[in-house]
């Protein structure tokens, strides 16, 4: 966890110093699709593994107690259309940033 605390550091250090080695002749680096793309990969690879953190603990509770399982499967099925929604969100900032 240490090493990858250093290794986003040193990338927020890289695009934030960016600025520090413009020249006065270039134009400016539209840095947005760069932004745009590691919000969807963040958001997609978060929100699949909270998807199966919630189907994992869906199907524990129902190995615990068969009877629950019309409320446990409608919680599921709530909490995993709100899971989802983040990365529908994303895609719609995405296609807005894009555009």
């Amino acid at each position: 966890m240490r090493k990858l605390q250093y290794v986003l550091m040193t990338l927020a250090a890289l695009c934030f110093a960016m600025p520090a080695f413009a020249d006065g002749g270039s134009a400016v680096m539209n840095m947005a699709p760069i932004g745009v793309g590691l919000g969807m990969g963040l958001a997609a690879g978060l929100c699949g593994l909270g998807q199966g953190k919630a189907v994992a603990s869906t199907t524990e509770a129902l190995a615990r107690n068969p009877g629950t399982r019309a409320g446990l499967l409608m919680f599921m099925l709530i909490g995993l259309a709100f899971i989802e929604s983040l990365t529908l969100f994303t895609f719609a900032m995405v296609i807005i940033k894009i555009q």
